[in-house]
């Protein structure tokens, strides 16, 4: 298990958004707004050795702020939001690790298999994270696109993690009605995508102390990857950064498995 840094961006900032606030036609909740650049964050991920995190664009107007953070720290940061097949090379040569995509590919409530393929020939299934952030309904998870407010049609579980892994090299999954919360993990989420994940996978949201750290780390068996948001005290929550980047190091020693 590894702790995946996170930057995410709206209107050019470095912010918190409660996930499930995210929308065209009004101002989303945001919990925290930084008064850093996101160099700074890039910069700080990769002096800690922190590896795999992800740069997001959570809507228009934050291409040059993502490319500021790809920029500091290029080779370490994976980058989402309106990737395409079209411009997915340009944010590798911008210096993403590897490059997120949902609504691109999840379109009109399907998998678009024809638009997967040409992501794959683009950049290589290697450099390709397909971002599965879901939702709960009706007892089951559904990937969700389009600001997180749209259902598809296609599931989170076994099978679908199964087919997807053929295409891509890792998963992110947002639990999108818990993310921003603070107030505790999707459990069930977790031992849905540590039974079913073949691939590198990381979870996102709720977490709220290192006991929720360790919680995703039983539950996932240790295969499980988790980022953390609005809980850090990089982000004005209480969990201490440093706390959480000692931690990465004694999972990533073996120390605790």
């Amino acid at each position: 298990m590894r702790f995946r840094p996170c930057i995410d961006l709206h209107q050019g900032k470095v912010k918190q958004i409660v996930g499930g606030t995210l929308r065209d036609d009004s101002e989303p909740s945001t919990n925290f707004v930084s008064a850093h650049p996101p160099a700074y964050y890039a910069r700080l991920y990769r002096d800690d050795g922190l590896e795999g995190g992800h740069v997001i664009m959570l809507g228009p107007g934050n291409e040059e702020a993502a490319t500021e953070a790809l920029g500091a720290a290029p080779g370490w940061l994976q980058v989402g939001g309106g990737i395409n097949a079209d411009n997915a090379p340009l944010w590798l040569e911008r210096g993403a690790s590897g490059v997120i995509v949902t609504s691109y590919v999840f379109r009109e409530g399907r998998v678009d298999l024809e638009r997967l393929r040409q992501l794959v020939t683009a950049v290589g299934r290697e450099r390709l994270i397909l971002d599965l952030s879901c939702r709960k309904r009706d007892g089951r998870y559904w990937i969700v696109t389009d600001r997180w407010q749209r259902f598809t049609e296609a599931a989170v579980n076994r099978d679908t993690l199964a087919w997807l892994a053929e295409y891509c090299a890792e998963f992110l999954v947002h639990a999108v009605d818990v993310e921003g919360l603070r107030q505790g993990i999707d459990e069930e989420l977790v031992e849905i995508l540590a039974e079913g994940a073949e691939i590198p996978t990381t979870y996102a949201g709720g977490v709220r102390s290192l006991d929720d750290l360790e919680r995703i780390h039983a539950l996932g068996a240790g295969r499980i990857d988790a980022t953390v948001g609005s809980a850090l005290d990089l982000f004005g929550g209480t969990l201490p950064y440093r706390d959480v980047v000692a931690l990465d190091r004694k999972w990533r020693a073996g120390a605790g498995t």
